[in-house]
C-alpha cells in the first residue's frame, strides 16, 4: 500500500479512528459528516470508507455498521497521521510531583512509577526493573549484622545498589569481612553479576590446588552473595483500569488477560521485545508477538543510567487506546526515571 493516501482518505481514516477511540463502537458516515469539518456528504464518505476497506485499513464488523480500524489502519495512523506533542509543563510537573516528597529508591521507585503511569493513562502501568545479573559490578562490601548474618552490598557501575542478607557458619569479625571484600573486589570488579558467579566457581576449583585460606573463605562468601536470583522484577498497576474497557467485558477474554499479566514468563517475553531499541516503541495487537495480549496495544520506552539501558516501562491498553496522550506520557516518564536514577 502506498503510504501517501489522498488527503480525503487520510482525514476520513483519522475521523474513524478518533471516533472509535472515544466510543469503542463502529463509526458511520453520518457521524463523520455531522461531526467533522470535511464538508462531504455521507455518500461520499461511504465511498472513501469502501476504498479504505479495500486497503485493509478499516473493516465493517457487520452489515449496515460503520467502520472500525484494523491493526494496519492503526499503524498507518500512528506512523503518518498522528501529531504527537510533548506533555505540557503543567502535566510534566504533575507527574514529577506525584512521586512522594521523600527520596524514593530501589523497588519503591519502580513501583511508584508503574502507579503513576496507570493513574495518568487510566490503563495498565508496567515497569520492568533492571536485570541485576546483567549489570557490571563496581564494588562489593560485606557488613556484619548480628550472629552469623552478613549484609552483602553489591554496587554496579551504573549506581544501582542491591542488598542481600546471607547466613554463614563462622562468626566473622568486621575486620575479616573487610579483607574478604578487598579480595572479592580485586578479583571481580568489572564483571557482570552473571560472569561473577562463573568466575567464583572457576576460582574455587583452582583454590583446591593452591589453597589460600583467606581467598577460600572470601570465595565461599561470594558464592552465597551471588547466588542466582530472579531475572527481573515486574511492577504492574491498574489492572482494574483495563478490565473496565468495553473490549474486555467478555469474561473469558478478561480471565485470559488477567492470567497473562500474572505470568512472569509472559511479561519477561514482552520485556525482551522492548529492550533493544531506544525511545518510544508502539506494538499494536499482534505486533507484540505475544499471543496472550494480542487484544491490547503496548507503548514502551527504555530507561537507563549514565548511558546504559537498564530496563523498560510502558502502558498496556486496548488497541484503541488514546495514543496521542499515552506516547508523550511514556516518553516523559522514561526520561524522568532516568534522571532520578542518575541523581541517586
Amino acid at each position: 500500500m502506498d503510504r501517501f493516501l489522498s488527503d480525503r482518505m487520510r482525514r476520513v481514516l483519522e475521523a474513524i479512528i478518533e471516533g472509535y477511540i472515544i466510543t469503542a463502537e463502529p463509526v458511520g458516515s453520518k457521524v463523520i459528516a455531522t461531526r467533522s469539518n470535511l464538508n462531504l456528504s455521507p455518500a461520499s464518505i461511504r465511498n472513501i470508507m469502501a476504498d479504505l476497506e479495500e486497503l485493509s485499513l478499516v473493516v465493517q464488523p457487520y452489515t449496515s455498521a460503520g467502520r472500525v480500524p484494523t491493526e494496519k489502519g492503526l499503524r498507518f495512523y500512528i506512523d503518518y497521521i498522528l501529531d504527537v506533542h510533548e506533555l505540557s509543563t503543567g502535566e510534566q510537573e504533575r507527574i514529577r510531583s506525584s512521586y512522594p516528597g521523600s527520596h524514593v529508591e530501589g523497588t519503591d521507585l519502580f513501583r511508584e512509577t508503574s502507579r503513576i503511569l496507570s493513574d495518568s493513562s487510566h490503563y495498565l502501568g508496567v515497569v520492568w526493573a533492571p536485570r541485576m545479573n546483567l549489570t557490571v559490578l563496581k564494588h562489593i562490601e560485606f557488613v556484619k549484622l548480628r550472629g552469623n548474618l552478613i549484609l552483602a552490598l553489591l554496587v554496579s557501575t551504573n549506581g544501582l545498589v542491591q542488598n542481600r542478607i546471607i547466613e554463614v557458619e563462622n562468626d566473622f569479625s568486621q575486620a575479616e569481612l573487610d579483607h574478604f571484600s578487598n579480595a572479592m573486589n580485586e578479583l571481580l570488579a568489572g564483571l557482570t553479576l552473571h560472569q561473577v558467579r562463573d568466575k567464583i566457581l572457576e576460582q574455587m576449583e583452582l583454590e583446591k590446588n593452591t589453597y589460600d585460606r583467606l581467598l577460600e573463605q572470601a570465595l565461599r562468601l561470594g558464592e552465597k552473595a551471588f547466588s542466582p536470583t530472579g531475572e527481573t522484577d515486574i511492577f504492574i498497576e491498574g489492572r482494574t483500569n483495563i478490565f473496565s474497557e468495553p473490549e474486555f467485558g467478555n469474561v473469558a477474554r478478561m480471565r485470559s488477560l488477567f492470567q497473562a499479566f500474572e505470568e512472569k514468563a509472559t511479561m519477561i517475553r514482552l520485556l525482551d521485545k522492548c529492550m533493544e531499541p531506544k525511545g518510544v516503541q508502539i506494538a499494536i495487537g499482534s505486533e507484540s508477538q505475544v499471543q496472550e495480549i494480542e487484544a491490547c496495544s503496548l507503548v514502551t520506552s527504555t530507561y537507563g543510567c549514565r548511558g546504559e539501558v537498564l530496563g523498560a516501562l510502558g502502558v498496556i491498553g486496548p488497541r484503541r487506546m488514546n495514543y496521542s496522550k499515552v506516547i508523550p506520557l511514556v516518553d516523559y516518564t522514561a526520561r524522568l526515571l532516568t534522571e532520578m536514577l542518575e541523581n541517586e
